[in-house]
């Protein structure tokens, strides 16, 4: 059947097709049985009190797991980074951000609006690398002269979104602590897909987060859990964050709902592999695809990007087309789009998905 009308592949889903393959993002991700079950068989208790021991429980297990010294459960991962930047950075001063991350492009300008925090864009690389050389230009020559924002927090991504699930190399992180530490200047970690990250260098997550003073990631996307993210880092930070999270609405109540499926997605983040796996599938078979433009080395972890060269399609009409099929699949910016792999997406779906867009390049978006 046809699945949406032109110009929309949301309308695909929404609609009910008969075969409906999920790539936009990985928050698309449902939970498991299990962790529909714990949600049943959670202990739960007041946690704005403090008296969630389920809630206590999983960001125990979060903090043991990234190696830092305490956490706190946060209903999203824009709000974990917002709360994870007031909590250490002063209303007119500024935080040096990727031009390309996710707390620049998609978190609605929230660190100026509520914390009265200028963004400083930095130049991320393809790679998702932001170069000392450039952090280092963004720095006032004279901190001492009241016309400038004062620096007081780096911000990194890692695996980086908009840079294709980059991963950021160990050596990276070790030289952008080093340059921070000369610098007097916290580093928070936007670790959304972090335990991608993990995997993706066949390294226990906190040897990444060892770079980073505080760092948040999200259980909703690749880990599958249904809600929330966790900001980790000293007692006294994840205090301060909890306050801020007070403030900005985000205090919950029975909140153990949420917590136990994120213990299960924490304990389980082995699976990722999988999702790796698939995506580096895709790549490779869209690459054979004649109109589109794509390199399978740069796919390191769950998120394809690619660009459709063929002049019968702008990105906006190619999706559409493939949504027709039912492949949804969304833009990244600069006319790009973006396949994410997770655990909703089978291997069957990777190979339908390449015989979807194969089929609509060939046909050159006729009618379906």
């Amino acid at each position: 059947m046809t699945c949406a009308p032109p110009g929309s592949t949301v309308d695909a889903a929404k609609q009910g097709c008969d075969v409906v393959i999920e790539l936009r993002s990985d928050t698309f991700t449902m939970p498991t049985p299990a962790m529909v079950q714990s949600i049943v068989d959670a202990e739960l208790g007041d946690d704005v009190y403090g008296e969630d021991p389920t809630v206590s429980q999983l960001e125990k297990l979060a903090a043991e797991v990234v190696e830092k010294e305490a956490a706190c459960l946060m209903p999203s991962g824009t709000m974990a980074n917002l709360s994870s930047i007031m909590a250490q950075v002063p209303r007119g001063a500024k935080i040096l951000v990727g031009n390309e991350s996710d707390i620049y492009v998609y978190e609605a300008g929230g660190v100026s609006v509520c914390g009265g925090i200028v963004y400083h864009p930095v130049p991320n690389q393809s790679d998702g690398r932001i170069l000392l050389s450039d952090l280092e230009a963004a720095l006032p020559d004279d901190p001492e002269d009241p016309q400038f924002p004062i620096p007081r927090l780096i911000c990194l991504e890692n695996t980086h979104n908009r840079c294709g699930g980059a991963v950021l190399p160990l050596a990276y992180l070790r030289e952008v602590r080093e340059f921070a530490d000369q610098q007097q200047l916290p580093v928070h970690l936007d670790g959304a897909r972090v335990f991608n990250a993990a995997v993706g260098l066949d390294v226990p997550v906190a040897e990444i987060a060892q770079y980073a003073d505080s760092v948040q990631f999200c259980l909703s996307k690749g880990l599958s859990a249904p809600v929330g993210s966790v900001v980790v880092g000293t007692v006294e930070f994840v205090r301060a964050v909890r306050r801020i999270r007070k403030m900005l609405g985000g205090g919950m109540r029975q909140a153990g709902i949420i917590a136990a499926p994120g213990i299960l997605a924490i304990e389980s983040f082995g699976r990722l592999v999988a999702d790796h796996h698939n995506a580096a599938r895709l790549a490779e078979g869209l690459r054979g695809v004649p109109g589109i433009e794509l390199d399978p080395v740069t796919v390191r972890t769950n998120i394809v990007i690619f660009r459709v060269t063929d002049v019968r399609f702008t990105w906006q009409t190619f999706a559409a087309a493939v949504g027709e099929l039912g492949l949804a699949i969304a833009d990244v910016g600069h006319g790009r789009l973006r396949a994410v792999t997770h655990s909703g997406v089978s291997s069957e779906q990777v190979e339908q998905a390449i015989a979807i867009v194969a089929q609509v390049l060939e046909r050159g978006g006729t009618r379906f």
